[in-house]
């Protein structure tokens, strides 16, 4: 089953704009949907394509690369290896798993030079040292994200009416509660299965949550066995199976020491940012200094960790218990998970905010007299300014660490917004909005960003 992707609009203006002269890289973790992408854009925007899957290619096709120098034999041999026939400046040929055969990836340079047909590669794990040894990086390569389903392709692919959160966004007030606590309900179906394709699927043929789950597993055993390629003894695993549990502590920052067991070192560093490298998980690193670009004061040593997908959040904070005993959906869905499982609600904001394009960014910052801290959550730059972001899972109560920050750095903020599960609302300068809507929040910003 094809799913409408924002990202196809995107591949149209490369075609449009610059697939002379680049070729196009789909990247992201696996299972997000590249390659079916992929199929589906040269399917429909090209005469003939040849896809060319290096996880389970013939040797014939392979052995056809040793002919890269000599262009004319290479299509040639790829033609008759294939049976398709190519037409200049009408085919598409697709690399798909590049990662798997980095001679494919180094020889851009010279297919894309010769103008005859157009290239798109899709690749997880792509900078992994392995990926990239004894290969020079082909700068006529342009690169495209490739995210979990967000919530308007959930909405888009299972029925659901997107079209009103914007609608109930514009008029800037409350919707009613019982309205509210419906669209609640439909964003925690979206929680509960996330945006991987397969999942996806499975949700729209009807199948059970326990079936869902079983998927979803199964894609955690992928990264899983990907994890252990790059480093056998299971730190990489062990970093993304604490994630859940790190965030429920509420600590300031990830500690590799606790997911692994040992005191941090390079080689530890080395692989936290092949998992990161590896698109499952995503960082959101502590910007010291909110006035200035939260680039520029991004602290690397300080940082939390989230899961790409909110879906395989849920299994994970759970993977211990067998599918069959696992009542975590039917609590979800009915809103009645322990309050100190908000950190989900943490998680789903960190994959709309990734989805959207930007990087993660938080503060902390040292209470007056004592030795705890103030935390926001999320920053977002808009123009010069910030958006500020508090995540509480049920209803507004004690917002102290938002208030605090607001004293601190008014000057830089544009907008301050209270996220949870209540009707929109407003408390003098502080938006409270409910979840759904923080997709048409961020959408907004990036207007806001381009308006000169």
């Amino acid at each position: 089953m094809y799913f409408e992707r924002k990202v196809y609009s995107k591949l149209l203006e490369w075609k449009r704009k610059y697939a002379d002269n680049y070729a196009i890289l789909l990247e992201g973790a696996r299972r997000v949907g590249k390659s079916t992408i992929a199929k589906n854009f040269a399917q429909n925007e090209y005469k003939s394509y040849i896809l060319l899957d290096f996880s389970k290619i013939d040797n014939n096709i392979l052995q056809c690369f040793d002919d890269i120098g000599n262009l004319n034999m290479f299509f040639l041999r790829l033609q008759a290896e294939t049976g398709i026939t190519l037409y200049e400046h009408e085919s598409l040929i697709i690399f798909d798993e590049v990662q798997l055969f980095p001679k494919a990836r180094q020889a851009i340079k010279h297919l894309v030079f010769d103008g005859r047909y157009h290239f798109l590669e899709t690749g997880s794990l792509i900078s992994i040292k392995k990926n990239v040894k004894d290969i020079l990086i082909p700068s006529e390569e342009m690169k495209i994200q490739v995210y979990p389903m967000d919530y308007e392709e959930f909405c888009m692919a299972t029925g659901g009416n997107y079209g009103i959160l914007k609608q109930i966004y514009s008029s800037k007030t409350g919707i009613g509660q019982a309205t509210n606590r419906k669209l609640m309900r439909d964003l925690r179906v979206y929680i509960a299965v996330g945006g991987m394709p397969q999942a996806v699927e499975a949700y729209t043929k009807g199948k059970n949550f326990s079936e869902i789950d079983q998927i979803k597993r199964q894609i955690i055993s992928l990264y899983e066995e990907d994890f252990k390629k790059i480093d056998s003894s299971g730190r990489i695993s062990a970093m993304y199976h604490s994630i859940p549990a790190q965030l429920a502590k509420d600590t300031r920052k990830y500690r590799l020491s606790t997911a692994t067991g040992k005191r941090s070192n390079s080689k530890t560093e080395e692989l936290l940012f092949e998992l990161i490298d590896s698109k499952t998980v995503l960082p959101c690193y502590n910007t010291t200094d909110p006035r200035v670009s939260l680039a520029n004061a991004k602290d690397f040593d300080s940082y939390k960790l989230y899961l790409a997908d909110t879906g395989l959040f849920v299994t994970l904070m759970f993977i211990d218990r067998p599918v069959i005993e696992n009542d975590i959906y039917a609590k979800l869905l009915s809103d009645k998970l322990p309050a100190n499982l908000g950190y989900l609600y943490e998680n789903l904001v960190a994959q709309m905010i990734s989805a959207s394009g930007r990087e993660l960014y938080y503060h902390t910052w040292k209470k007056e007299n004592s030795t705890h801290y103030y935390e926001v959550d999320f920053l977002i730059s808009v123009s010069s300014k910030l958006n500020v972001f508090e995540i509480k899972s049920s209803g507004a109560g004690k917002h102290e660490s938002i208030t605090e920050f607001s004293k601190k750095y008014s000057a830089n903020i544009k907008n301050k917004f209270l996220l949870s599960q209540k009707d929109s609302g407003k408390e003098k300068d502080l938006f409270l909005r409910p979840f759904y809507l923080v997709p048409i929040i961020l959408e907004e910003a990036i207007r806001q960003s381009h308006i000169k």
